[in-house]
């Protein structure tokens, strides 16, 4: 374990002391933490390397007494501190996001939880988009806006933004420029076309009659926060958030070629040009010429066929043998949102979901699904409200009951097993054995060394009762770095034991990654895109798992959830008799 992880733990103490302020002493405590945290952080020495050798001492690094001493050797045993888990019984770990925020410290966190129950940074954002925080004392409407700025600007992370995020903009802005007068289409482009899981600048390609005018009126009617360019067929601005934004005035012969210039990588596009120029042709973002007559641009599909290949959707056009493919005619035929039948991860008011199973079933047959898979939390995961085994066996019955009440989908009651840290599950074989489907995550000690942590998910996937492993990796979009362990020696024990891997859908995780979804296509493995749904309104999340799996080269034929339900059930992993 290196210095800055068991920093980390030092950092939560104090932020939890502070939080909670639940004894006299407790800002002399977190000063000492503090303290504690920055010297470990900052010594020249492993401490792991320390504390094995006998003839040295932990409390020679400044700030490192007795107490805290045994306190890192506890850390580098198990992976945790139990103190602080003790804690984390009075307050949920996700709280200790909201520090993140510029605005938000300790203080507000609490007021924040104890008045409105706020627990995560999503449900801090809808609250301040819902005018909710200005109700609470020392809080306004400047402060609802400075949060959600900080938010925007927490989001954003090195330059930047979530998958979510970049879509959500361009929806907001594509709809305002098409109310602009003769604007006809407005296409997004750049790395969000192809579904990239964080993209920097927001490309808009617009085209229409008359637009010269375009550039002055979007500005006029919607001023950014910082123009950086102003032309006649181009113009580029900041949003407050820092994300820059593109537009692209496009008459419509070229507007295909356009699309297809500012959407492919770079080294698609020069593998296109590098073609082009062997057949005498010259290609660009106006269009495919030969000699000075434009032979190809109003739409990608003629550009593509002049060049002898089939259109290449935008997630695979990334320089990763498409084109090849293309050539040879073996594209995949790659999964749709709408051939989505179901979703099998999703959680409900037993655990930390915020509606209830009839809830979440009904929400879920309005977009048409065939089924659902209830998977509530286990005990370990107690910051999630996890369910011991006697709240687990009546949360089946309440499975069961919903399943009468909402008629025309299949409700399955499954669970989401915590893998312990030595690979065990949470739950004893003959509890596992009443699910209908059970899903195995892993929600703690995720800095394991490589071979720890690759022992301890081969021993789960040996578990007869799990069928599909969740969010595999554990990784947070521009937070959390994956977990350490042999891809390829899980991958192939999960085929070999028929588990399911999960591309998680939430955009937070969007695990497994585009990468790892194409080494389970290219191993023959099969998939299930899920959601994690906390509330109906994640069930939106769908696209941008199905966008992560195309990119991995995914087929409808390899994701289980787009199988009727009987077929489904036959797929899986064969339970114990």
């Amino acid at each position: 374990m290196e210095n800055h992880q068991i920093a980390a733990v030092f950092e939560e103490f104090a932020s939890v002391l502070r939080i909670l302020q639940d004894d006299s002493k407790w800002q002399f405590k977190a000063v000492a933490y503090e303290r504690a945290k920055r010297s470990i952080e900052s010594y020249s020495e492993r401490l792991e390397d320390i504390a094995r050798d006998p003839n040295r001492k932990l409390t020679d690094i400044p700030g490192v007494g007795t107490d805290f001493a045994a306190k890192i050797v506890e850390i580098l045993q198990t992976g945790k501190l139990q103190v602080l888990e003790e804690k984390f019984t009075k307050l949920p770990r996700s709280l200790l996001d909201l520090l993140y925020i510029p605005t938000v410290g300790p203080q507000k966190a609490r007021l924040f939880y104890e008045k409105l129950g706020i627990k995560t940074l999503d449900e801090l954002e809808d609250a301040a988009r819902g005018q909710r925080l200005r109700e609470l004392a020392g809080m306004s409407a400047k402060s609802e806006e400075n949060i959600l700025r900080a938010i925007e600007g927490f989001k954003k992370g090195t330059g930047r933004f979530r998958l979510d995020t970049a879509y959500e903009v361009a929806e907001q802005l594509s709809q305002y420029l098409l109310q602009l007068p003769g604007v006809e289409k407005v296409t997004p482009a750049g790395s969000l076309r192809r579904g990239r899981e964080t993209v920097g600048d927001l490309d808009l390609l617009v085209t229409g009659k008359n637009l010269e005018k375009l550039a002055d009126q979007l500005l006029k009617r919607a001023p950014p926060a910082e123009v950086l360019a102003r032309g006649a067929d181009k113009v580029s601005f900041k949003l407050p958030t820092g994300m820059q934004v593109d537009v692209r005035m496009l008459p419509p012969e070229s507007f295909g070629a356009a699309l297809m210039y500012f959407t492919g990588s770079k080294e698609h596009n020069v593998a296109l040009r590098a073609r082009a120029q062997r057949q005498g042709l010259k290609l660009s973002e106006y269009g495919l010429f030969r000699g000075e007559e434009i032979v190809a641009g109003r739409t990608e599909e003629e550009v593509y066929q002049v060049l002898g290949l089939p259109w290449i959707p935008p997630e695979l056009r990334e320089s990763m043998g498409e084109i090849e493919a293309a050539e040879a005619g073996r594209l995949p035929d790659l999964v749709d949102l709408p051939d989505i039948c179901g979703d099998l991860q999703m959680h409900t008011t037993a655990s930390d979901g915020k509606k209830s199973v009839e809830e979440m079933a009904g929400a879920a047959k309005e977009l048409g699904y065939k089924y659902i898979l209830i998977t509530d939390h286990s005990k370990a995961v107690t910051i999630a409200n996890g369910l011991d085994e006697a709240r687990a066996r009546e949360n089946i019955k309440t499975i069961h009951a919903a399943r009468k009440k909402v008629k025309g989908i299949e409700i399955w009651a499954g669970a989401e097993v915590d893998i312990l840290g030595d690979g065990t599950l949470d739950y004893p074989d003959d509890l596992l054995a009443e699910f209908d489907i059970v899903l195995a995550s892993v929600h703690s000690r995720m800095t394991q060394p490589f071979d720890e942590m690759t022992s301890r998910l081969l021993k789960a996937l040996e578990n007869p009762y799990v069928r599909i492993l969740g969010h595999p990796t554990g990784r947070y979009i521009l937070r959390r770095d994956p977990m350490q362990f042999d891809v390829e020696a899980v991958f192939k024990s999960a085929k070999k034991h028929g588990v399911i891997m999960e591309v998680n859908a939430s955009p937070e995780r969007l695990d497994l990654s585009d990468r790892h979804a194409r080494l389970a296509h290219d191993q023959g493995m099969k998939i299930v895109i899920s959601t994690d749904a906390h509330q109906p309104k994640h069930f939106q999340f769908m696209r941008y798992g199905v966008i992560t799996a195309r990119r991995g080269w995914t087929e409808k034929k390899d994701v289980i959830n787009t199988y009727p339900p009987a077929k489904l059930l036959e797929s899986l992993r064969p339970l114990p008799k």
